[in-house]
């Protein structure tokens, strides 16, 4: 089998998607499944066995830290070379359109994956921007009806949580099955806790509870809801993992805090990182799944999330963490105070986490998207062979 992606992020830019891309491409790796990927210029050449084909892209106007690629680039010229048996476009808005043409003219089976809720973002931006989100519901239906345009062009269409499938099914997507995400639990475990890092993150106090948020810096995100949390109860402490545009801002507002910003960290500091906390904060309310709660779960930490989104597939209200009304910055509040006042309930919380994501290792969720390449393949072979007896 032979794979082709597009993917409209990649190193060294870090998020949910590329993370996915790496363990992937990793998987394939291991598999010795050949793989090429198309992304915006200024990563690797290579990544494992898999070479990166970089084209020149522009930073998006509503969101300077996206590269897009133009649709109408010319691939062709390296897929007609790779022979690919399959293209899989990842969160396809711009460069993902070339892997959609290629598809379609050479009638190669082709899968599309959801990442971003695209929409609840740009209410974000409007409301950054404009203060009021009227911007994003004038904009909501065209991007929807572009989005669908795209994916139901695929012969499978990947949506990281059931919330978000349901989303798309409502909103007329077609193709639609759950690829979940897994999560190295080797690497993310209780067993990384250490009194250094704890006081490094917590500022010399290892001994006061200390909260950690990890993803990126952005508006979205709503990282600026912590900052009532550390005012509101003394002594403890947070910290937060990450990097992007709205860093400066956020700096700035936390300054009055018992806060930390490490900036991005990888690998074994990340894992060391969730392991030193007592609770896993994520005020993000639209996230089409949060692989960073995963992380938080396997780490053993109790997580407080928004009642929204791809991590009600995760957290479990009273049993995994604690869920709070996404338009309710108290709620996210009394959710962390009850955690922070209850140190057995919330030790609780998190060995359920860490149990069920247990059960969630990388090597079973992608061998499942691979079976599910061969079953497009497969399907799409058969047509064509029924297609050449009726001629």
């Amino acid at each position: 089998m032979r794979i082709a992606y597009f993917s409209e992020t990649f190193l060294p830019r870090i998020d949910g998607i590329v993370n996915t891309t790496c363990y992937l491409l990793d998987h394939l790796e291991q598999r010795q499944i050949s793989s090429v990927l198309f992304a915006p210029a200024g990563g690797p050449a290579r990544y494992g066995n898999t070479p990166i084909i970089g084209f020149k892209g522009y930073s998006a106007p509503f969101y300077p830290e996206m590269t897009l690629v133009p649709p109408f680039v010319d691939v062709e010229t390296h897929l007609d070379a790779f022979q690919p048996d399959l293209i899989h476009v990842l969160g396809p808005f711009s460069f993902g359109i070339a892997g959609l043409r290629y598809a379609r003219r050479r009638k190669i089976p082709l899968v599309a994956s959801y990442h971003t809720d695209v929409t609840g973002y740009m209410t974000e931006w409007s409301l950054n921007i404009f203060r009021h989100s009227f911007a994003a519901d004038i904009l909501h239906p065209p991007m929807w009806a572009f989005l669908r345009w795209m994916h139901n062009h695929a012969g499978l269409n990947l949506c990281p949580s059931s919330v978000t499938k349901k989303q798309l099914a409502r909103k007329g997507f077609n193709n639609l099955k759950v690829w979940t995400r897994g999560v190295d639990t080797q690497r993310f475990n209780p067993a990384r806790r250490s009194r250094s890092w704890r006081s490094r993150l917590s500022r010399g106090k290892a001994e006061s509870t200390l909260l950690v948020y990890v993803g990126r810096l952005s508006r979205e995100k709503r990282v600026h809801w912590l900052h009532p949390i550390v005012k509101a109860l003394p002594g403890v402490r947070l910290a937060i993992v990450g990097d992007g545009p709205y860093r400066h801002r956020l700096e700035t507002l936390f300054a009055d805090t018992a806060t930390t910003f490490t900036g991005y960290l990888q690998g074994s500091e990340l894992a060391d990182a969730y392991a030193c906390a007592d609770i896993f904060v994520f005020p993000s309310a639209n996230e089409t799944l949060g692989n960073v709660v995963l992380e938080a779960m396997s780490s053993g930490l109790p997580v407080v999330a928004p009642r929204s989104g791809g991590v009600l597939d995760n957290v479990s209200d009273g049993k995994t963490g604690l869920l709070f009304d996404r338009e309710k910055q108290s709620a996210l509040v009394d959710a962390v105070r009850t955690l922070v006042r209850d140190e057995l309930y919330a030790h609780r919380l998190g060995r359920a986490g860490r149990a069920q994501a247990e059960q969630q290792s990388w090597s079973h969720v992608l061998n499942g998207l691979l079976t599910d390449y061969e079953d497009l393949i497969g399907r799409c072979h058969g047509h064509r062979r029924a297609w050449r007896s009726a001629a």
